[in-house]
């Protein structure tokens, strides 16, 4: 299944940098790319809600298998459009919503399932092991696409996505039968309140919620890459590629050297520091595009190449703060919510985890569209430094949470 998984990711990664560039291309509008994001927001909500209750309620393999065929058939459609020239902005809109919601159910399953595979103590491990996975995707993924969609077009990218997709049914055919553990609440309206009473409940998880959003939300450049490679940094698809990738290289090099991250027990307090690092290198991000702000502009066949790296070099260390969060906030939400209760609550954490980006997409691309590209990223890596700080000192709850004794 992480094999699968992680070459699916790869594909994924593919479609969504293409996407960007395919609308930017269209509309040369930054703002039109934000909205990719934000269309499929609200689907991506009902989808996550929806299918946390299935996961709770049927087999999760077979959960899984529907989400995971429904974005493969929604993938070829994409291909299919963009070689007959058939594709207009609202195809790749639509298209793209049906993708995040069946990516939603999806993941949300899928990491139901991870507890029931291996033993409690090495949840921890096995979060930074997914670390590396998703590493390796973003990195490879958003750097092909831009060369791709550069030598050869959009439609080959999609087409590419659609061969390594089907890597994901191997992984989960591979799987047996895994009905929840526990009392089984049918798909509806007692499932979701009985999940609702329950987070209420779960003061710890509901923080850590917060913390995510807040971070996504203020501190989330990806939609303005695009138009960085147009006009600040040059470089063209290439350079979107590139920035992608580098968050990707943080998070793939500190899963791998994550052993003492995984053996800290405080992980309320993990997720506090490592969000304010992420913060600190967002706003290092936004301080480098400033610079270039008073440079020569850019084109895309004569980029600057310091600004490049050094923005790479800023991304990169957001990613690795990232990563850290994520394997303190996947291994609270797997260790402390029972398992019949993990699939509702994972929906809700892909949401959060999935939907802050496109807040964060909508808040870069509509700042960024009244004010100038480096402005949203150098202020909100401020924000989330305060308001993560704000956040966890109204919970010392939350600051004392010990991994050796979850509790929700």
């Amino acid at each position: 299944m992480w094999i699968g998984s992680a070459l699916a990711g790869i594909g994924g990664q593919l479609t969504i940098v293409t996407v960007m560039l395919h609308v930017f291309d269209l509309t040369a509008s930054t703002f039109a790319v934000a909205m990719i994001a934000v269309a499929g927001l609200v689907p991506m909500i009902l989808a996550g809600l929806y299918g946390g209750m299935l996961a709770d309620a049927f087999d999760r393999r077979r959960v899984a298998l529907v989400a995971a065929t429904i974005a493969f058939c929604a993938t070829v459609l994409l291909a299919t459009l963009t070689w007959t020239h058939s594709e207009t902005i609202w195809w790749l809109y639509g298209l793209s919503m049906i993708i995040a919601a069946s990516n939603s159910v999806s993941m949300a399953t899928r990491t139901a399932i991870v507890p029931r595979l291996i033993p409690m103590d090495q949840l921890a491990a096995a979060s930074a092991l997914n670390g590396i996975a998703f590493g390796i995707t973003v990195m490879v993924g958003p750097a092909v696409a831009g060369m791709l969609v550069a030598l050869t077009g959009f439609g080959w990218t999609y087409t590419i996505d659609v061969i390594l997709m089907m890597s994901m049914f191997l992984g989960l055919w591979t799987l047996p039968a895994l009905m929840p553990e526990g009392t089984i609440v049918r798909p509806g309206l007692a499932s979701l309140v009985d999940g609702w009473r329950f987070l209420q409940r779960a003061g710890n998880i509901r923080m850590q919620y917060l913390l995510d959003i807040t971070a996504m939300t203020f501190g989330q450049p990806l939609a303005l890459f695009p138009a960085l490679g147009t006009v600040i940094l040059g470089g063209g698809a290439l350079t979107t590629g590139i920035l992608t990738a580098a968050v990707a290289v943080g998070t793939f090099i500190s899963s791998l050297f994550s052993g003492r991250v995984v053996h800290y027990r405080w992980h309320g307090r993990g997720i506090e520091r490592a969000i304010q690092a992420y913060g600190g290198s967002i706003a290092l991000f936004g301080a480098i595009l400033l610079l270039g702000a008073f440079l020569p502009p850019a084109s895309e066949h004569v980029p600057h190449l310091a600004l490049i790296v050094a923005a790479c070099t800023a991304l990169a260390l957001s990613g690795a703060a990232d990563n850290v969060s994520s394997i303190y906030r996947n291994t609270m939400m797997q260790a402390a919510v029972p398992d019949a209760m993990r699939g509702r609550l994972q929906g809700i954490f892909i949401i959060v985890v999935a939907g802050g980006p496109r807040v964060g997409a909508l808040y870069a691309g509509t700042l960024a569209t009244i004010t100038t590209l480096w402005f949203p990223p150098l202020i909100g890596g401020f924000l989330v430094i305060g308001l993560a700080a704000m956040l966890a000192r109204l919970s010392p709850r939350f600051r004392a949470y010990d991994a050796l004794s979850p509790e929700p």
